[in-house]
């Protein structure tokens, strides 16, 4: 569709619009319109797409009237440069809100917004009619006095935030200029004026060590310290395992078993086991069983259901349960008994699970190992560190061995690997960062990750054939017009991608990764495969996880910090001990779907408060670099300029103002930006060099230009 088409639906719309209008049908609307016999079926599609847009309505007759505009009830997304976007619950997109439309709204909102169009191609946009409840109620920001006046405004840290909130002296609770703050709206402002608040809480001064993630923090509204009832409950719970505890339970202490975590990790809540049997494996996943120590409905366990999950910061740990459980009683430290829950998998040379067991358990972790201490035994054969674990040797070659075999059946049936470098921080005691470097996987991470992964998918198939209420982990299918568009797109660099009716494969997915590897443009187009996948959640429906190409997926492994994880093994003790009667069912059928939603909501917030002080903190060690010329990769191409990401995993933004030798256009079908009189094309995935210029910590930024080199 053209613009000639936009243009002639416009016209037949405000004809619709007149007064002297009467509905009437299609047959009647073409005479009367004196529309061509070859043009009927066009008319038929303007009238179709301004139905669609709720701009005309049909009557039951077949008569087209002019419709009232289609509105929805959603949640407005500000965005930092105006516009925003609303997601509505059954809507496969979010629709866009232009800057004139917001109508006041602020992020967070609950909004009714009226459909007012679906340009060519391009997601739906929208205006908004109505706030129906506000979502900010507080924020966090710099504090700023006035010179020589009675009031001040806090500068919100949100960058979604757009406008500052105006504080009268009298309710700045003595904050002075330079502390950061948190502020309660008492007004949203609106018909030119600023939203007014009140300081509540003052949290330093912007720049005092911490005070930088104490900021990010309050901004995600993340609970910090533990109401006493539950700092209570924790003191009550015990140091040992009590011979009671043991009752009843497969007694496993005498099997060789580790844990296998970061240096730094003290929340210990999976230890791994690997034996053979004849031609078999029999690989044991040991999770601590927290729901022994954490009983459903008790003060405890609100509090995990309300934070949802353990927030890992640059230079701190929130956790989801006190300490007092986390890193002691459900933490499977060596050298002590502890509760688990057993998932005891016999496995065949092709990586096929033949039989399995899920059972209540009491083990004995032998060994606190680390993945840079697997590492030195089996890749680096390292003489000291063999001859240290010479007992535990053998196992790790058998968990090496039998990992390879786990990968390679899941590589062959489509499951997706992303290997974006993550960013693992060094900071000083005063939370300086010193370096910055992408996360190492080797092959101890990997062993893991694949135990976890098969332990994961065992279990959720079990419950699933049982036809129980539990909780899944689900990944859906990407979005078919966004995988079409990559698939346009990859055949400028001679690669082709197959996609059915309806029906596109991890499968297809994989393949294209492993053709791009090595490739020139293999990060480019691994960067837009994985920008056209959905975002995994928790549902207690079953729906398959498309980037592992697994029918049956849900997270077992880590009660400790994830509270969908309790959940289920709340649900499999319950059916293990015969307790799962019509009562318990309805019961949990009744909470899931709550739990899930509140657990994705949880993880959500945690992630990006993660990603922000990690944003946080490279702003902050790129202070000390500026001036200072790096290699990098177009990570990211806007109309308002070019995304570069370091080997360090600093990002940094070229502004298209301060790209001197021309004037670049941006084409946003091809990922490009190219110079007007000099052609020059700067595109996604390409290796360029640039200069620091320049950081901010506040808006957890940093800018770069082209080195000359570039030029």
């Amino acid at each position: 569709m053209d613009g000639a088409f936009e243009k002639r639906k416009k016209i037949i719309y405000e004809f619709i619009c007149d007064d002297i209008y009467v509905p009437m049908k299609l047959k009647e609307l073409a005479v009367l319109l004196q529309v061509p016999k070859e043009q009927k079926n066009e008319l038929k599609e303007i009238m179709d797409a301004l139905v669609e847009e709720g701009k005309v309505c049909i009557s039951k007759k077949g008569k087209y009237c002019k419709g009232e505009a289609k509105r929805l009830n959603g949640i407005y997304h500000a965005h930092p440069r105006g516009f925003g976007f609303v997601t509505v619950e059954g809507e496969s997109e979010d629709i866009f809100i232009d800057e004139d439309d917001t109508g006041g709204a602020f992020q967070g909102d609950t909004v009714e917004i009226s459909i007012t169009g679906k340009p060519d191609g391009k997601r739906k946009e929208g205006k908004v009619v109505r706030i129906i409840s506000r979502g900010t109620v507080k924020l966090v920001g710099l504090y700023r006095v006035q010179k020589n006046k009675n009031y001040g405004f806090v500068i919100p840290d949100n960058q979604r935030f757009l406008q500052d909130v105006f504080i009268p002296q009298e309710r700045a609770m003595g904050a002075v200029d330079g502390h950061k703050v948190v502020a309660e709206l008492t007004s949203y402002g609106g018909d030119g004026r600023k939203p007014e608040g009140k300081i509540v809480e003052i949290l330093g001064h912007v720049y005092d060590p911490g005070v930088d993630i104490l900021s990010i923090v309050k901004n995600y509204d993340l609970p910090i310290e533990f109401p006493e009832k539950v700092m209570n409950q924790a003191q009550r719970t015990p140091d040992e395992v009590s011979e009671a505890d043991r009752y009843g339970r497969k007694d496993l202490r005498d099997w060789q078993m580790v844990t296998i975590d970061g240096e730094d990790a003290r929340d210990l809540d999976d230890a791994v086991s690997v034996t053979r049997d004849g031609e078999y494996y029999v690989l044991g996943v040991h999770i601590a069983d927290v729901t022994n120590y954490v009983q459903e409905r008790s003060a405890l366990d609100r509090e995990a259901l309300n934070r949802g999950t353990s927030v890992y910061l640059a230079d701190r740990v929130i956790p989801m349960l006190p300490h007092k459980l986390s890193n002691g009683i459900c933490s499977l430290n060596a050298g002590v008994d502890r509760l688990a829950l057993s998932c005891i998998m016999t496995i065949d040379q092709k990586g096929v699970v033949i039989d399995h067991e899920i059972a209540e358990t009491v083990i004995h972790v032998n060994e606190r190992m680390t993945y840079t201490s697997v590492k030195k035994i089996l890749e680096d054969r390292d003489p000291d560190e063999i001859g240290r674990y010479e007992k535990l040797v053998p196992m790790f070659e058998l968990m090496e061995e039998l990992a390879g075999i786990l990968r390679a059946r899941r590589h062959q049936r489509g499951s997706i690997n992303f290997d974006f470098p993550e960013s693992k921080m060094v900071l000083d005691e005063n939370g300086k960062p010193l370096e910055i470097k992408p996360y190492d996987r080797n092959v101890a991470t990997k062993i893991i990750e694949e135990f976890m992964l098969i332990a994961n998918e065992t279990v959720a198939e079990d419950y699933y054939w049982q036809e129980l209420p539990f909780v899944y982990r689900t990944h859906e299918a990407p979005d078919e017009e966004k995988m079409r568009k990559l698939a346009t797109f990859i055949n400028n660099f001679g690669y082709t991608m197959h996609i059915g009716v309806n029906e596109i494969r991890p499968k297809e997915v994989q393949k294209l990764l492993a053709k791009v590897e090595g490739s020139p443009e293999e990060t480019l187009i691994s960067r837009l495969a994985l920008r056209s996948m959905k975002q995994a959640k928790y549902t207690p429906e079953n729906t398959g996880h498309f980037g592992l190409a697994a029918p049956y997926y849900t997270h077992f492994t880590s009660p400790i910090r994830r509270y969908p994880d309790l959940q289920i093994h709340r649900i499999i003790k319950d059916n293990l001990r015969g307790r799962m009667n019509e009562d318990k069912i309805e019961h949990y059928q009744s909470i899931l779907p709550e739990v899930t939603k509140h657990a994705s909501e949880t993880e959500r917030r945690a992630d990006e408060a993660e990603r922000e002080t990690i944003k946080l903190k490279k702003a902050e060690y790129m202070e000390a670099h500026i001036g200072e010329e790096f290699e990098g990769v177009i990570s990211g191409i806007t109309k308002w300029g070019i995304y570069v990401e370091l080997p360090n995993t600093v990002e940094g933004l070229v502004h298209v103002t301060n790209m001197y030798d021309d004037h670049y256009d941006y084409y946003e079908e091809h990922y490009e930006m190219i110079g007007e009189h000099t052609h020059k094309v700067y595109k996604l995935g390409q290796t360029v060099r640039v200069q620091v210029i320049g950081t901010d910590r506040l808006t957890r930024t940093v800018d770069f230009v082209f080195a000359e080199s570039e030029q």
